[in-house]
């Protein structure tokens, strides 16, 4: 079996992380990449019942932040790496760098990395992000920051990736199965 690239996107509760873990669940090891961290008592419930999910088999690696560089190491000997998320990553990183002129272009350039480190691997890469752009423009400026960056990040995956998956309401369209393409190419 070839490697992919699989991103999965949509709204909250839409069923993104049930689908990655199902596909995840034909390989045989698997790296579980967590990038929520429990700052508070709700989110800390929400990290334990996902854990508790998971197969023991699995591996986990909990990085809210560099992910390339912990990743280096730690794909070697997986078939699959789930990602889950990249939203939390790109609000970590954000909040991180809050305020500074450069925060987009050193997001952009930790996405490139993270793809970049895929491409030299040898294990399929399943990958979960939220749809942000399609409700209100959000009212802080940060909000507004998040929402551009995180659509950005989104692009740079979906254009790379072999599959992506919409899914809403627990449903899921593979989207270039359909024959969605990147912006760049339709002329």
């Amino acid at each position: 079996m070839s490697k992919e690239l699989v991103l999965i996107i949509g709204g909250a509760r839409s069923g993104k992380s049930a689908l990655a873990e199902r596909l995840a669940r034909r390989a045989d090891r698997v790296l579980f990449v967590a990038t929520a961290q429990a700052l508070d008592g709700d989110m800390a419930r929400r990290i334990a019942a996902h854990r508790s999910n998971r197969p023991a088999s699995w591996n986990t690696l909990e990085e809210p932040l560099d992910l390339a560089a912990s990743l280096s190491e730690a794909v070697k000997g997986h078939d699959v790496v789930l990602l889950d998320c990249l939203t939390l990553w790109v609000s970590n990183m954000l909040l991180k760098d809050e305020g500074s002129r450069d925060a987009e272009r050193k997001i952009l350039a930790s996405t490139e990395d993270l793809l970049g480190l895929y491409e030299t691997g040898g294990a399929t890469w399943i990958i979960v992000t939220n749809e942000v752009g399609l409700g209100v423009v959000p009212p802080s400026s940060l909000g507004r920051a998040y929402r551009d960056v995180l659509g950005r990040v989104n692009q740079l995956v979906a254009a790379r990736a072999d599959k992506v998956y919409l899914a809403s309401a627990g449903l899921a369209l593979e989207m270039k199965e359909l024959g969605a393409r990147p912006i760049d190419e339709i002329e």
